[in-house]
């Protein structure tokens, strides 16, 4: 793990692979919302298998980056800054971006904020407008639950922090691991996260989005009402210059190599060739 510093606070990631590929061709690959950057351990190693250079980074509030306590600091334009930061401090001059969920709303906006320094993006069960009241519906409980029960998920932590984890970098043993990890969270800055990506926006708006004319791979699956394929497929029409890829199942890219993140490689080969 390695750390730089923005707006004051520790922000963790780390670097895999690379050797086989220009320095200069590197993925930003992002978390889903509370979850730290070792759950997308497994798609990082098929893509590095691939050649690639892949760098994971916990955003503030997540993993082991510093965990604030103050919603105004979560905010989806100031995760997309982390992200610019990031490849300041790797002297990066661009790089694709990718992620799943949060993640892939953090990419949009910093394709948004800062297109220059983005040469594509993987985006993975994107959040948008049809999501926003099963959004509502998920998490503004889950705010009141982490205030109002607050000692007995201090309790629920403390336990889950006890624990032993497996240590795997794939598999069933990681996703143990990585639900451990989020049930060890501190309450506090968790809820503090969910309240603030609450209070702003969740995406850039269509309007920004339509601009973004780099090339990008989108992957959504049915039956999921927080990740509607039907904004998947608005982003797509919106997206100057993407491909939908359809999922069989929210399963389907955590256990890789397979034909999802075959493609990934694939495109992140033509985005660079």
């Amino acid at each position: 793990m390695s750390t730089f510093t923005y707006d004051g606070f520790t922000i963790a990631f780390e670097e895999r692979g690379g050797s086989s590929k220009p320095a200069q061709h590197p993925l930003v690959l992002l978390h889903g919302l509370l979850f730290p950057r070792k759950h997308q351990y497994s798609l990082a190693d098929a893509l590095v298998e691939r050649g690639n250079r892949v760098i994971l980074m916990d955003l503030l509030g997540h993993g082991e980056s510093d965990r604030p306590t103050d919603p105004r600091h979560y905010r989806m334009e100031r995760f997309a800054d982390e992200v610019a930061g990031l490849l300041d401090h790797l002297q990066l001059t661009e790089a694709v971006i990718g992620g799943t969920s949060l993640g892939a709303n953090v990419a949009l906006e910093v394709a948004a904020r800062t297109p220059s320094r983005v040469k594509g993006l993987f985006l993975e069960m994107p959040v948008l407008e049809r999501a926003a009241v099963t959004a509502g519906a998920v998490f503004i409980p889950l705010t009141f639950a982490y205030r109002r029960l607050e000692r007995p998920a201090q309790t629920l932590a403390r336990f889950a922090n006890r624990i032993p984890r497996t240590g795997q970098q794939g598999g069933p043993g990681l996703y143990a691991d990585v639900i451990l990890d989020v049930v060890a969270q501190d309450p506090a800055p968790s809820e503090a996260i969910v309240h603030g990506l609450l209070s702003g926006e969740i995406a850039p708006h269509p309007s920004e989005r339509e601009k973004i004319d780099q090339p990008a791979l989108i992957i959504a699956h049915q039956h999921d009402l927080l990740h509607p394929f039907s904004d998947a497929e608005e982003l797509h029409r919106e997206l100057l210059n993407s491909e939908l890829v359809h999922a069989r199942s929210f399963f389907e890219l955590r256990f890789p190599p397979n034909r999802l993140s075959v493609r990934i490689a694939e495109f992140l080969d033509g985005v660079w060739g």
